[in-house]
């Protein structure tokens, strides 16, 4: 957007990136006025199967956002992302430094799921998920899993590759046949019902924001 002329500040047009902008500076997008956000937001959502995690489909396929309360005016997005058939706990909020924190890998921030699959799913798998996998060049590993049934998996991830868990169950040739997220960080889904959202709380957010930093 800066490039392309999009961007001004204090009226002058700004077209090279680095350019610093002061409390006070009146900064416009397309020339509409750009303001810091009166209020910050942070969300939990009970996000069903088949919505997508963005703000806008070029599928037309329904948005995780319109879930949220028609109340909130503030533009917020997701703080990663659950697949389209995934379901379960996502944080929405309007603070990019909050999401850029809790977001990154170094916050180790530790993301539960329950795993169903169609099929039994033999001892061999969450044994090789802990132990370390390598498919197609890309190192899997997950923190914590449990066998809880014939079918069922609870896993717990930190870096979360992109689909990390379906990559997992089809190379060992499983399919999932649901994907539920139950936890990120201290944040419970807990008995928030499919489709619903509440505020996180005081201290849900004092303890997302002291999650671990690595400074390796």
């Amino acid at each position: 957007m800066i490039t392309e002329g999009r961007v001004a500040v204090n009226g002058r047009v700004i077209t090279v990136l680095g350019e610093k902008v002061l409390s006070g500076d009146e900064v416009s997008l397309d020339g509409k006025p750009v303001k810091p956000e009166d209020r910050l937001r942070y969300l939990a959502l009970n996000k069903p199967p088949e919505y997508i995690c963005s703000s806008a489909d070029p599928q037309n396929r329904p948005l995780a956002l319109e879930l949220l309360p028609a109340e909130i005016k503030e533009r917020l997005y997701s703080v990663g992302r659950l697949d389209f058939l995934s379901s379960g706990l996502i944080l929405f909020t309007n603070d990019g430094e909050f999401a850029a924190k809790i977001g990154h890998p170094s916050a180790e921030i530790e993301k539960e799921y329950l795993v169903e699959a169609t099929g039994i799913i033999p001892d061999s798998v969450p044994q090789a998920f802990a132990e370390g996998i390598t498919i197609d060049g890309v190192y899997y590993r997950s923190r914590e899993i449990e066998k809880i049934g014939r079918k069922t998996l609870r896993i717990c991830l930190v870096e979360g590759k992109n689909r990390e868990i379906r990559r997992v169950f089809s190379h060992f040739h499983l399919h999932p046949r649901k994907l539920h997220r139950i936890r990120i960080g201290p944040v419970l889904l807990g008995g928030l019902p499919s489709g619903e959202s509440r505020a996180l709380t005081d201290k849900e957010l004092r303890e997302l924001a002291g999650m671990k930093k690595n400074e390796d």
